[in-house]
């Protein structure tokens, strides 16, 4: 018979055994690609290297909760996140948050930068904002936010907030890991920057976990033949080119 110290730990460990049961990690596999060899020949070499340079990478897949609430009383708020300014580049350039996540932005350059995002999914203007200044907004909805600065038409990134905390993005081989994944039914949905629409909702579908299924099956998605990295600036206009270095000799 268990006493004193020795029955502790035996309940302890009975205890975390029933916690962990059914909360395991869920893992994925994804594909981008698979373009008709036409199509890919009529793009430019500089759009071919864009579309191929990430591979299977950057692939945001996350589970929605079908029969449960899909946040609990006990569960912790969404953490504050950072998307960081620096060297003409957002930092990291896919950022995924829970609804309701404060994003801060940071200046880590010498010089100006503007944040906007006025197409989809959170709309906002930071406006101008000197080096080391931090601005930060709320994502308060779910939905897929693209930014941009108005000054340097180089920097791009997108902001993805989706409504629950079961969610992953693939590295370059295309695998997903979503950890802390309780037992139940999910709607499983996938985005890509670079996939076709039409391919991502066809993508949606409801999945059950437990412990004898917790692989979902590869998940192929089809390129966007017109995807690209360019565009405008706030205004809806072509961005103006910085002033040369050139200057008339004698």
């Amino acid at each position: 018979m268990l006493r004193g110290s020795a029955l502790c730990a035996g309940l302890l460990a009975m205890v975390c055994s029933y916690s962990a049961r059914g909360q395991e990690t869920v893992t994925a596999q994804v594909e981008v690609g698979g373009q008709p060899k036409e199509n890919r020949s009529k793009q430019n070499p500089s759009k071919q290297k864009e579309m191929i340079g990430r591979g299977s990478a950057e692939v945001v897949v996350w589970l929605k909760p079908v029969d449960a609430p899909v946040r609990r009383e006990n569960d912790p708020p969404p953490k504050r996140q950072k998307l960081v300014q620096f060297h003409k580049t957002f930092e990291p350039h896919l950022l995924v948050v829970e609804v309701g996540s404060v994003v801060d932005f940071p200046n880590r350059d010498p010089f100006f930068h503007n944040v906007f995002s006025l197409f989809e999914g959170k709309r906002f203007d930071l406006g101008l904002y000197e080096a080391g200044a931090t601005n930060s907004v709320r994502f308060d909805r779910a939905g897929v936010s693209f930014l941009f600065c108005n000054i340097h038409p180089e920097m791009s990134a997108v902001v993805v907030a989706v409504d629950t905390p079961y969610y992953g993005v693939s590295d370059r081989s295309g695998r997903v890991t979503i950890a802390n994944v309780p037992d139940g039914r999910y709607e499983v949905h996938y985005w890509s920057e670079r996939g076709l629409p039409n391919s991502l909702q066809q993508l949606t579908r409801t999945v059950t976990i437990s412990e004898a299924a917790r692989n979902l099956a590869l998940a192929h998605i089809a390129e966007n033949p017109s995807f690209t990295s360019t565009h405008k600036n706030k205004y809806g206009q072509d961005y103006v080119p910085p002033p040369g270095n050139d200057y008339p000799h004698p």
